[in-house]
C-alpha cells in the first residue's frame, strides 16, 4: 500500500526542515518532515481558510481536524488567545511536530492529540470545526469528517471547510447542506472554496 500523509504511521525516512511563515499577523517557526501533508511551506489552501476564517465571539473553544504540523490551529490560538484550540491528526508524526511548534512559537492555549477523524475527540460543543480535509483519503473519509463535525458542534457552531473545485467542492457542499440544511461559500481563490455551515 502506498504510504500517504495521512497514515498513522510514517515510515518515510525522517528529514526534518525549519522555515518562517506570517500567518494572521504573526510570525511562526516551523519545523516540518517528510510524511506530512506540506512539508515545504503553509499550502495555499490552508493559508485561505487562516485568513478567511473569523471567529464570532472572542472566547470558545475550536477544533482543527487534521492539523498537520500544526499552522491553523497555531495561527488561531494565537490570534484568538481566550480561545483553547484542540488539534488533531491520525499522523503520529504529524501530531509530535505540531507539539514541538506549539512549544517553539510559546502557544499555550492548544491540545493536541492524535485523533482518527473525530473519533477520539471526547469534547463536545465546539464554537467552530475547521479542516482542510485529506482528499486523497477518499470521499468516505471526508464525509466522515462531516457527520462527525455536526455532532461535536455546539448549536450555533460553524464548520469552516477548505476544498478544491476539482477534488470535490460539488460533493461536499451538497453532503453539508444534507447535514446542516445549508452552506455558504463564504470565499473562492485560485479553484479553492472555503465553506462554511452553521449547525442551527
Amino acid at each position: 500500500m502506498t504510504e500517504h500523509y495521512y497514515s498513522r504511521k510514517p515510515n518515510t525516512e525522517s528529514n526534518p526542515v525549519k522555515w518562517q511563515s506570517e500567518l494572521k499577523g504573526n510570525n511562526f517557526r516551523f519545523k516540518t518532515d517528510s510524511g506530512v501533508f506540506s512539508k515545504s511551506e503553509v499550502d495555499f489552501g490552508s493559508r485561505l481558510l487562516i485568513d478567511t476564517f473569523e471567529l464570532k465571539k472572542d472566547a470558545g473553544i475550536i477544533l482543527d481536524v487534521g492539523c498537520g504540523y500544526g499552522p491553523i490551529g497555531l495561527s488561531l490560538a494565537k490570534a484568538f488567545p481566550d480561545t483553547v484550540v484542540h488539534m488533531v491528526d491520525i499522523n503520529e508524526r504529524a501530531i509530535l511536530l505540531a507539539e514541538e511548534n506549539a512549544a517553539e512559537n510559546k502557544v499555550e492555549n492548544v491540545k493536541i492529540y492524535e485523533s482518527d477523524r473525530l473519533l477520539d475527540v471526547e469534547e463536545k460543543g465546539f464554537d467552530a470545526i475547521l479542516t482542510n480535509p485529506p482528499i486523497r483519503a477518499g470521499k468516505k473519509v471526508v464525509h466522515d469528517i462531516f457527520e462527525q463535525s455536526f455532532l461535536h458542534l455546539a448549536e450555533g457552531g460553524e464548520l469552516w471547510v477548505v476544498i478544491q473545485k476539482k477534488q470535490g467542492a460539488p460533493s461536499a457542499m451538497e453532503k453539508m447542506k444534507e447535514l446542516f440544511g445549508e452552506v455558504e461559500v463564504v470565499a473562492k481563490s485560485k479553484g479553492y472554496f472555503i465553506l462554511k455551515s452553521v449547525k442551527c
